[in-house]
């Protein structure tokens, strides 16, 4: 009889505590909300009811996005004044989560679902690359290993430099900045991933040198050997700190090898990337101070 008595107890407690999650008001359920990350937000409103109504509450949403989010969408094409005024929070969060070009293609950002913070990336057309106009010297390469869907390919250069220039109001954080490159030549045959490297030479004669500096008086310099063909790598230039959302800030970048000794080549440079620092979806190698 206890046991029975102990059983019948346990499918009461098992129905109130049913009864009451299915009950919980949109309220209190939003400030459950509050502090998940929008991943797990979207996860528990499709298996509960109960938190179906209060994940789509604006106040749960603002919390998640960066304090400039109005900057942030006044880059998202064809959104007019009055019709961001429309937009709920969590659309807002929705789009600000895809990729948002500006710059005519050639750079864009976006919020990193996980953390609400800003990620950004400079494709190598918004870069400025020494002869790049020269076909003896580079040619633009289509890929499906970049998210521009072309790389710029050096086939042969005595002055190699790549600068690029920011200017942009980032949420306050800190952030890492990096090139992604890669040594060599990758394609697709009888679908499998292949690398030349015929054209690889003169990047073990001396470092590439990689260096920032911003607006707000923040630098770094470090140099490191291109040595590692057939991946992609992202090349850690340094961190910044943004530290007013509303303040743009102005960031000055460059990648040279200027040895005019010997040529280098059979380089692709694909990219600038700007990620939250810690965020590393891609091997990273740090050069050296």
């Amino acid at each position: 009889m206890g046991a029975g008595a102990s059983d019948l107890a346990g499918m009461e407690l098992g129905k109130v505590a049913r009864a009451g999650l299915g009950e919980l008001p949109d309220l209190c359920a939003a400030e459950v909300l509050l502090h998940l990350d929008a991943p797990d937000i979207c996860r528990l409103a499709r298996l509960n009811l109960a938190f179906r109504g209060a994940a789509a509450a604006d106040f749960v949403w603002e919390a998640k996005l960066p304090k400039n989010y109005s900057y942030l969408l006044g880059f998202v094409a064809g959104a007019e004044e009055g019709e961001r005024s429309d937009m709920g929070k969590k659309d807002i969060y929705a789009r600000l989560a895809k990729p948002v070009p500006f710059d005519d293609g050639k750079r864009e950002f976006w919020l990193e679902k996980s953390t609400g913070s800003i990620s950004m990336a400079l494709s190598s057309k918004a870069l400025v690359i020494t002869g790049i106009d020269d076909r003896r010297y580079w040619v633009q390469m289509p890929t499906t290993e970049s998210r521009f869907h072309s790389v710029a390919f050096l086939q042969q250069i005595w002055w190699f430099e790549v600068v690029g220039e920011v200017d942009f109001c980032f949420p306050a954080g800190t952030y890492s900045l990096y090139f992604r490159l890669h040594l060599g030549k990758s394609s697709t045959r009888f679908g499998r991933r292949i690398c030349s490297s015929e054209r690889i030479h003169g990047w073990d004669r001396k470092p590439v040198r990689f260096q920032f500096s911003t607006s707000d008086g923040q630098h770094a310099l470090s140099q490191c050997y291109l040595d590692e063909p057939g991946s992609w790598i992202l090349y850690h230039v340094g961190d910044f700190v943004a530290s007013n959302s509303e303040q743009p800030i102005k960031l000055k970048f460059s990648l040279a090898q200027i040895d005019c000794t010997h040529t280098k080549g059979g380089l692709c440079v694909d990219s600038v990337l700007i990620y939250p620092k810690g965020f590393e979806p891609e091997r990273v190698i740090r050069a050296q101070k």
